[in-house]
């Protein structure tokens, strides 16, 4: 694993490249993304059973074959082994826990003149979830999806998944079920995000769209934005680790690793003080690589994104980790708590030797989907939030439109807006 030495003057150059981990060539997709949205916009389920014929190598003959009946999702449940099912259950549980203490509240104020101004916070009537499908399923995704909006009290939830060679996962069905989807559709990449937000005779129109995908989802995500909301537009997963000598190494080479395998445009940097750390870490890397069954795509990460770099001391390193914005970071310190108010740019922070970011993804509570490349800086984590909206409260008594009314007017007539103005003055007592 490439080590870097923050004191070198090809320090910089090397920090940039960095900073340029898994960019995705957006615009090397977009006119094939547009033309998919555009066929699904105008010819609807018919075009879907086309794109699912030529990406996912199967015909749906008729449209009622896109949707997968409860019925399935049910018996998929029962089946699970217990272990397994009791861990979904405690996965659902501390995700719905953590999600209800963000959900913000509707409130309302009175002035002394009797004026009331307020918020009222409603749920979307319809939510998507765009899931990753096939034999490679990431039945985690659907919870992370799903119980927010359960929580923020969606009404509708719709749910799309691919399914290669008309093969779906049989975990990622028992979570739909424990999750009580209603809706689920073999439906995948840019044919799905746009069935979602234009609506086709069997996939219904949404509010909002959630949930991770490849390039071509996250492009797809980006051009319907405005006809529904997103969530973000998310790229390849990504770890920083913050580490000092108390760290082990191979704990540290491990937790590189977790994120190195999802992808071979993932990235994973470790950012430390401690030399001598360094080396031992890109020592363990080399030697754990061989124990994954994912060994090609882990290696290609760690070789072409991956990067230990070494600072003169851990104000440094937390300075290059703020700028580097990573989706998850770990802070392997010893005292990690001292850390955490210098770091500013993180989409989750997991603090101490005991927390690697797996326990995040699955079963701490707080949502896996996470800004990436660096959009930690001004992207939040998906939370109840994405499936809300807030309306403001007013409403003047006569006491409050006398005392507030002159300077409305004058700020309207200021304006030239001769309407707003006399639309506040008819109504003073003046």
């Amino acid at each position: 694993m490439k080590i870097y030495y923050s004191g070198d003057e090809s320090f910089a150059g090397q920090f940039d490249e960095l900073l340029q981990r898994g960019a995705m060539d957006i615009d090397s997709v977009t006119e094939t993304v547009v033309t998919l949205l555009r066929e699904i916009r105008e010819e609807g389920d018919e075009a879907l059973r086309r794109h699912i014929e030529r990406f996912d190598r199967w015909n749906p003959t008729a449209s009622g074959e896109l949707r997968i009946d409860s019925a399935e999702m049910a018996a998929a449940y029962e089946g699970l082994d217990p272990a397994l099912r009791d861990a979904l259950h405690l996965a659902y549980d501390r995700i719905k826990s953590y999600h209800e203490k963000l959900m913000p509240r509707s409130w309302i104020e009175y002035d002394k003149n009797g004026s009331m101004l307020g918020q009222k916070v409603t749920a979307v009537d319809r939510a998507g979830l765009y899931i990753p499908g096939g034999k490679a399923a990431y039945p985690s995704s659907l919870l992370m999806n799903a119980i927010p909006a359960i929580v923020a009290g969606v009404g509708e939830i719709v749910v799309c998944t691919p399914t290669p060679d008309n093969e779906i996962n049989e975990l990622l069905l028992a979570a739909c079920h424990l999750c009580g989807i209603e809706q689920l559709f073999k439906v995948g990449g840019a044919s799905a995000i746009g069935a979602m937000a234009y609506g086709t005779e069997t996939i219904p129109k949404v509010d909002v769209i959630t949930g991770p995908g490849n390039i071509f989802v996250a492009t797809a995500k980006k051009l319907v934005y405005g006809e529904v909301n997103i969530d973000m537009i998310a790229g390849p997963s990504e770890i920083g680790i913050l580490a000092d000598s108390s760290a082990r190494p191979d704990w540290l080479a491990m937790d590189l690793l977790s994120q190195a395998e999802h992808d071979e445009m993932a990235s994973s940097i470790l950012i430390t003080p401690d030399a001598e750390l360094a080396v031992r870490v890109s020592d363990e890397v080399e030697k754990a690589l061989g124990s994954l069954e994912r060994e090609a795509i882990a290696r290609k990460s760690i070789e072409e994104r991956g990067a230990i770099i070494v600072t003169a001391d851990m104000k440094e390193a937390v300075e290059l980790m703020n700028r580097i914005a990573p989706e998850h970071l770990e802070v392997m310190t010893a005292s990690p708590m001292e850390l955490l108010g210098s770091i500013r740019h993180a989409g989750a922070i997991f603090l101490g030797h005991f927390t690697p970011e797996p326990i995040g993804d699955y079963i701490a509570g707080p949502n896996h989907t996470l800004p990436t490349g660096g959009t930690a800086k001004f992207y939040s984590p998906l939370s109840v939030e994405h499936f809300l909206k807030k309306s403001s409260l007013i409403m003047m008594s006569e006491a409050g439109i006398d005392e507030l009314g002159e300077a409305c007017a004058l700020l309207a007539k200021t304006e030239g807006l001769t309407a707003h103005e006399a639309s506040v003055r008819i109504r003073l007592k003046k």
